[in-house]
């Protein structure tokens, strides 16, 4: 009697393209889609989906369960207390041909949470991205040329919370579910 070792338990471990993220709500959705349409307007470009729209923490990539066991006790252990971000900046990446909203300033607790992540989950056995963080919300994919004016009205956005999203392509494009969050911590004055 031979032994597959195809059919271990191990090998038979659920993979999920994962990511850690900020996540607005519905209305804050609305209110980027409208303060960016004249960014959006000049075409040669694919709009990120509304529902999809976010800024990435840290991008997990594909991911196993015992690995999302440990980025979830990461996250668990997070310390960031709620604070806010202003969207005031847009650009363009020429490189993957990304339209995006970010910050000239990058808030300190934004900071401290990203780094204190990337210090957890380098402990799970993942390979993690070795660029500076850069806050970014795309805009629009596949753009070859971006507008010539990329002035934004700002945007503030208070965040309280961070999730853990899985991305699953589908052929009508990829869809982006939240499965699981957590709260920033209160302000203790």
């Amino acid at each position: 009697m031979s032994s597959d070792k195809n059919n271990s338990p191990a090998s038979e471990q659920k993979v999920q393209r994962l990511f850690l993220a900020l996540w607005p709500d519905d209305e804050l959705r609305k209110h980027i889609k409208r303060s960016s349409k004249s960014l959006l307007r000049h075409g040669g470009g694919r709009p990120v989906a509304l529902e999809n729209i976010h800024i990435t923490l840290v991008f997990l990539g594909n991911v196993d369960e015992h690995q999302q066991a440990c980025i979830e006790q990461v996250a668990n252990g997070a310390q960031c207390p709620i604070f806010s971000l202003k969207l005031d900046k847009a650009g363009h990446w020429p490189r993957p041909r990304v339209l995006w909203l970010g910050c000239k300033e990058t808030p300190e607790p934004l900071k401290q949470l990203v780094s204190d992540l990337y210090r957890g989950i380098n402990h799970c056995g993942i390979q993690l991205d070795s660029r500076p963080y850069q806050a970014h919300l795309t805009l629009m994919r596949k753009v070859n040329k971006p507008p010539a004016d990329l002035t934004i009205e700002p945007i503030d956005w208070s965040l309280d919370r961070f999730v853990l999203v899985k991305s699953t392509t589908h052929p009508e494009g990829v869809k982006y579910s939240v499965i699981k969050e957590w709260p920033l911590l209160e302000n203790q004055d």
